[in-house]
């Protein structure tokens, strides 16, 4: 299933390790932890995985 995704690491990662990868699809958004590639990742809508960060910059400028 995932290995063959193109993974891409966020740019909010720090540099000690600690990210997020995302593959994307026309249909789903795959999104890992790097320091656990082999666990199943997340898979959301593209539109879920919008309002959800959106929901975040709303909730961060209060």
């Amino acid at each position: 299933m995932s290995t063959n995704l193109v993974w891409f690491k966020s740019s909010y990662s720090s540099g000690e390790g600690e990210c997020l990868e995302i593959a994307r699809t026309p249909t789903t958004l795959h999104i890992r932890d790097s320091k656990s590639p082999e666990v199943r990742p997340l898979q959301v809508a593209p539109l879920a995985w919008t309002r959800f960060l959106g929901s975040l910059v709303s909730a961060t400028r209060g």
